[in-house]
């Protein structure tokens, strides 16, 4: 008798526990599969658009290859090589499939792979974008924090002073001044160049941290902002004027009430703000001397090559697709209102 009543409490414990995690698997599967149902027809609409870019566009891969003075015949036979002899919906099939398979196609300019290509470069963006979002993240959250904390005392003007500056402070400005002060001034960091993770991360991390430093600026201010007007929101709810009450301590009021619910908004704005830091640093990586994703894009479209900004496309639309699936995921374990299913 003694025995069971003793192991009855770790038992419902345990079951308590199992229910627990039974809930949480079962609340992020309901969202993958959402999140699934959204993507989905999104990435095919995407995709056929994409695609249907070439024909809208009236370029060539024979005016690429023989020039503006090529004969009709001449344009006709490149274009039979290339398979745009055939009916629209034939190519983009065959397109299509060859993209769920990871095989985006061949350049038109020089006959290369795209995929490899593509991944050549990507490889440098993503390592840039990642530490620019982790710099955006410990900073933005910090300061957007610090704000609401202190909220209408001369420490939030100031954080909020700071983060409207750096704000409108566009990206290459940000670099030519981090080169010119960092690497020309003080020897600190290289002024351009790239080192794979692979050669050493000490190299890679001084090679990445100035161009993720002038990445980072515009992931700062948004998150604090968002974070800073979320959690100022968050302590006027009566939740918390009922936390308060009860006798909670700040800092479990401020951890199990304001942050969870505070902390939605600026979440999802990381998802829109990694593929952005991939594919939208072209000046950036100029300024660097990085071959990366975004300089690809830009050459790419430069010289007509079609298939290599489709691919280009595809990649982006897949970033966006994952990253805001697993925005999603964090959100539905984090915020409270996910919890409910709202």
């Amino acid at each position: 008798m003694t025995t069971t009543a003793e192991q009855a409490p770790p038992a419902r414990r345990r079951g308590v526990v199992g229910t627990r995690v039974r809930h949480t698997l079962g609340r992020l599967l309901v969202t993958l599969a959402r999140s699934v149902a959204i993507f989905v027809p999104v990435f095919l609409v995407a995709t056929f658009v994409t695609f249907a870019l070439r024909s809208m566009s009236g370029l060539s891969p024979a005016r690429i290859q023989l020039g503006e003075e090529a004969t009709p015949e001449a344009i006709a036979r490149v274009e039979a090589q290339w398979g745009l002899d055939r009916p629209f919906l034939v190519q983009y099939w065959d397109w299509f499939t060859g993209v769920l398979h990871g095989q985006l196609g061949t350049s038109w300019t020089n006959g290369a792979d795209i995929s490899t290509l593509i991944g050549l470069g990507l490889g440098v963006s993503l390592s840039v974008a990642t530490f620019a979002l982790i710099i955006g993240v410990v900073l933005g959250f910090t300061l957007g924090t610090l704000a609401a904390l202190k909220r209408t005392t001369w420490i939030d003007r100031a954080i909020t002073g700071f983060v409207t500056l750096i704000s409108v402070m566009p990206a290459f400005v940000v670099g030519i001044v981090l080169v010119a002060v960092f690497a020309v001034g003080l020897h600190l960091f290289p002024s351009a160049g790239y080192i794979p993770a692979e050669q050493g991360v000490g190299p890679w991390l001084a090679h990445i941290t100035l161009p993720a430093l002038a990445l980072s600026f515009d992931v700062v201010a948004d998150v604090a902002r968002q974070l800073r007007g979320s959690l100022v929101a968050a302590y006027r709810e009566n939740y918390v004027t009922g936390a308060v009450v009860r006798g909670l301590s700040p800092r479990r009021i401020f951890l199990g009430h304001v942050l969870r619910n505070g902390i939605g908004p600026a979440l999802a704005t990381l998802g829109l703000k990694f593929p952005a830091l991939v594919g939208a640093s072209v000046v950036t990586e100029w300024i660097f001397g990085l071959q990366g994703f975004g300089r690809f894009a830009n050459d790419s479209a430069q010289a007509g090559d079609v298939p290599a900004v489709q691919g280009v496309l595809v990649v982006s639309i897949v970033l966006v697709v994952l990253f805001n699936l697993i925005v999603n995921l964090v959100l539905a374990r984090v915020t409270p209102a996910s919890q409910r299913g709202v």
